[in-house]
């Protein structure tokens, strides 16, 4: 579970103070699959860099799986951010140096995963998001929707806890969004916690539950589908 109370982010500058987040509270429960809408400039992105321990609040609490986090150092941070989290941006994000194979490798480096072990999570990874024929390809070499599922492979090999998905349809067409939506949706149903910001209404209405927010305060929450 995910536990948010209270939360609110303050970012200053010598002139500026910008209040980004504003008593933000919410849960968020394992296996839950939650989309985040709002304006821009409404605290989105802010809360998602909280939610994914890429930013502490500067006031309130998180319970991260049972553990508070909103004071943790940033060592810690990052060891559970490499252990529980897997991230999926609507830029992709890959290195385009490497092949597909290798870039979903790079989520495993740091886990102290044997060689032959990566190897057979890299060829599920892609063979469950049906990219496995492009594995030796660079991600120069594929379409948009083909390099998201190789994102959404990269985010699946390491077995997160939690998905986050930023806009992670926004550069896509309808049948590569859907797509990415049904390989989201069959990760909830595995049991991982998926939290996606979408400006889509399409795409939020495949989620459990949409948050709104406005002014970095939640404004309403619905409940989509059981």
């Amino acid at each position: 579970m995910l536990k948010l109370t209270d939360i609110s982010k303050v970012y200053r500058t010598t002139e500026v103070e910008t209040l980004a987040l504003n008593g933000v509270s919410l849960t968020i429960e394992a296996g839950e699959f939650v989309a985040i809408m709002g304006p821009s400039g409404c605290g989105k992105s802010t809360l998602m860099n909280v939610v994914g321990l890429l930013d502490s609040p500067s006031t309130g609490s998180y319970g991260f799986f049972g553990e508070e986090v909103a004071r943790l150092p940033e060592t810690r941070l990052t060891q559970l951010r490499r252990d529980n989290i897997g991230f999926v941006f609507q830029s992709f994000n890959l290195i385009d140096d490497l092949t597909v194979a290798e870039n979903v490798e790079v989520a495993l480096l740091y886990r102290s995963v044997a060689g032959a072990e990566r190897k057979r999570r890299v060829t599920e990874a892609l063979e469950r998001v049906g990219i496995a024929h492009r594995a030796r390809h660079r991600p120069q070499q594929l379409s948009g929707g083909q390099q998201q599922r190789v994102a959404v492979a990269r985010a699946l090999v390491s077995q997160p806890r939690l998905i986050l998905a930023d806009e992670p349809t926004g550069n896509l067409d309808t049948a590569n969004g859907d797509e990415v939506m049904r390989l989201l949706t069959e990760a909830a149903a595995a049991g991982v916690t998926v939290v996606m910001v979408t400006h889509s209404l399409v795409h939020a209405a495949v989620a459990q539950r949409t948050i709104k927010l406005l002014d970095g305060r939640v404004v309403s929450e619905t409940l989509l589908a059981a």
